[in-house]
């Protein structure tokens, strides 16, 4: 083995060196340091680092280090220890790109002219990525990242995700110095193949005091980068610089508009920007597989290639599924051993050909290339192929889609605030809106990993509103899709500001008051909702009842972590393929109620009479709101200027306590009526007692009242 002249520090200078970036090694070993920290902390928290960011200079993170501490994210449990927190270490590397670990600068920006106009030719730079985390990164090969932020959540989940990374690296930075040989074994360059190495790795992770199963999980994370890369974690500590570039409220806008020109091109390229619109936010694959038979179509190709034992696992899964020694679902298997098979040499024509096959089947996906890291798709329901459909999602009549002059409009779901504009922006600029269904991922307060929670009471932090909604989805719609998971419905939902910004005093506080559901994007999407349908901007603080709407409106999220479970978050695991059952289950939810509505527009008389069904339920003839006329009208009439008008909006309840709604206020059961104009009512007898003239919705009972 190679002479190395590394030295040792001394245990002073260590504990010097802790202390100027704001660790105090001797209180966090005593837990003198730690504190009870709620929701005051974390908005403390939030408003520390924001107005830092109003400097027109660079900021360094070591100053934001206590304030990270004073949260105690449920995320980072171990952030004032001296020992690693691998999952909220992996949490962190998952969400940034690799060039990260060669930064020491990060730039944030709001478009690619505001960052040429302070003299960063972004442009030019390496585009690089985050394995888990859709945002525009760029790199200029030497020590700065630069990142686009599509709005304030954004900002709000960049710092604390680099302060947890520059936390967890300087506690790796010191146990790799704490003795000279551990550097000197990184560099030793033992070949994987010895039984030296085996034992080499294994002193290595004793010293670092990761244990068996964290040490595997970052192997798979970088791969044969990971000696590399702890080298580089060992040779500096870490101080981030961070600046933000002329954020305003005018930039999130103009970087909106940017992201809607492509996909307002494509649709009127196409002669559709001026149909009926369903508008999902979920992810690029599902309704695509649903609805292409991409996959399904080769049936035979990529069941070979699982078979091959390129990936074992896959090769193991695809037996036990063949072989019956499962439960999984086959469909979903394919789904998923086609997205890895398009990215092998073999599967290079079916990626290749992929596009094409979807366009001819009305299917177009818009990559986003400026302003908002979203991609969209459209899909013109009228150019579906009934023999592609997915088998759960063939309805009786569905060739009946040829006359359907409907599109859907799937956005991969944005991030926080930025679902707000993107909704607000979409409706702008398509009049007609026959349905809103939003999928996505959320932490469970109450269930498990892989469960589906469905929501009909959302409270939005950010601007304080609570709304109660009728969820069009219940348990009946996606429980049969399901192999797995649960499916919990009625549940309560709390629109938080940031993964990491929740402590255990924080989800006490709601879980007190019934919210089981966390998650990032709802609530800005009601805010949306709500100035669709009233003359004013969204209001804060105040109950909101969408009681009745003028179009469909679903929620659905899969749980991707438990935060009350210690080191269960996204960090501790991914979903992967077992996270294809919920996402499908869900997706297939969306697809029948879309695929059913449209095909009762298409024929009223007999979709009156015997409703296609919809999971456990039955669904009437959709309405159509118009964004510009204010009117909804019925499926089977066509938009007229008679058409009922939306009332101007009423007063809604204002609560001194957010969490707890006004007197009568409850969620409402789900289930389209026939009324085809839009009613606000409160909740309560006159609510739940059916008025003349109004038929109940069918197959979905209204629950009790409180």
């Amino acid at each position: 083995m190679a002479e190395f002249t590394l030295s040792r520090r001394s245990g002073s200078e260590r504990n010097q060196s802790a202390s100027s970036d704001g660790m105090d090694v001797g209180a966090m070993e005593s837990g003198e340091a730690r504190h009870e920290a709620g929701k005051r902390e974390v908005e403390m928290y939030i408003r520390t680092f924001h107005t830092l960011l109003r400097s027109s200079g660079e900021v360094g993170l070591k100053a934001l280090v206590q304030a990270h501490y004073n949260i105690d994210s449920a995320l980072h449990p171990e952030a004032r220890s001296t020992k690693p927190d691998l999952s909220a270490f992996i949490y962190s590397v998952l969400r940034l790109p690799d060039a990260v670990l060669n930064c020491n600068r990060i730039l944030l920006g709001q478009s690619e002219d505001i960052f040429q106009q302070q003299g960063f030719n972004v442009d030019t730079w390496e585009s690089v990525t985050a394995p888990a985390r859709r945002r525009k990164w760029f790199y200029d090969g030497k020590n700065t990242l630069a990142v686009y932020v599509a709005s304030v959540s954004d900002t709000e989940d960049i710092v604390p995700v680099l302060v947890a990374l520059q936390i967890e690296w300087n506690k790796f930075n010191w146990l790799l110095n704490a003795d000279p040989t551990t550097m000197q074994l990184l560099e030793s360059r033992v070949d994987k193949a010895s039984p030296v190495f085996a034992e080499i790795t294994k002193v290595l992770r004793e010293r670092l005091q990761v244990s068996p199963d964290d040490w595997r999980r970052l192997e798979v994370i970088w791969g044969d980068q990971m000696w590399a890369n702890l080298l580089t974690i060992g040779r500096e500590r870490k101080n981030f610089t961070l600046r933000m570039i002329g954020g305003s409220h005018v930039g999130y806008v103009r970087a909106t508009r940017k992201w809607w020109a492509p996909v307002d091109k494509l649709l009127n390229d196409l002669g559709l920007a001026d149909r009926p619109m369903y508008f999902v936010s979920s992810n690029t694959h599902s309704l695509a597989n649903l609805f292409s038979g991409t996959a399904l179509r080769r049936e035979a190709e990529i069941t070979k290639f699982a078979l091959s034992g390129s990936d074992p696992m896959l090769a193991e899964e695809c037996r036990k599924l063949q072989e019956g020694r499962v439960p999984g679902n086959w469909q979903n298997f394919l789904y998923y051993a086609a997205r890895e098979y398009a990215h092998t040499p073999e599967g290079k024509a079916f990626a290749q050909s992929r596009p094409a096959e979807e366009q001819e089947r009305g299917i177009w996906n818009i990559t986003a290339r400026h302003g908002v890291e979203v991609d969209a798709q459209i899909f013109d329901l009228s150019k579906l192929r009934v023999e592609d459909v997915d088998p759960r999602c063939r309805l009786p009549g569905l060739e009946r889609l040829a006359r359907s002059k409907a599109i859907i409009l799937n956005i991969d779901y944005p991030l926080g605030m930025a679902a707000y504009r993107m909704l607000r922006e979409v409706m702008e600029n398509l009049s007609q809106t026959r349905g809103i269904y939003i999928l996505g991922k959320a932490a469970t307060l109450n269930g498990s990993i892989g469960d589906v929670m469905i929501s009909d009471v959302v409270l939005d932090e950010h601007s304080q509103n609570v709304y109660w909604l009728e969820n069009c989805f219940t348990a009946g719609d996606v429980g049969p899709h399901l192999v797995y998971g649960s499916v919990l419905d009625n549940q309560k939902a709390v629109s938080n500001k940031g993964t990491f910004l929740q402590n255990r005093q924080y989800l006490d506080f709601y879980y007190r008051a019934n919210y089981t559901v966390v998650e990032m994007e709802s609530g800005p999407y009601l805010n949306a909702v709500y100035e669709a349908l009233y003359t004013t901007r969204y209001p804060t603080g105040e109950n909101i009842n969408f009681a009745r709407l003028p179009f469909d409106l679903g929620i659905l999220h899969y749980a991707s972590d438990t935060p009350y479970t210690r080191g269960k978050n996204l960090g501790a695991g991914s979903l992967s393929y077992f996270g294809m059952d919920s996402t499908y289950g869900a997706a297939i939810a969306i697809g029948r109620r879309i695929l059913s509505n449209e095909l009762s527009v298409i024929t009223p008389s007999q979709s009156m009479s015997a409703p296609a069904a919809v999971g456990a339920g039955a669904v009437s003839a959709p309405s159509t709101f118009n964004t510009l006329t204010g009117s909804a009208t019925n499926g089977s009439a066509s938009a007229s200027p008679s058409a009922a008008p939306a009332p101007a909006s009423p007063a809604p309840v204002r609560t001194t306590d957010p969490l707890v709604g006004p007197a009568g206020v409850g969620p409402a059961g789900g289930g389209t009526g026939t009324s085809t104009s839009f009613l606000f009512r409160p909740f309560g007898k006159e609510r739940r007692e059916n008025t003349e003239g109004e038929l109940p919705a069918a197959g979905k009972a209204e629950p009790p009242t409180n």
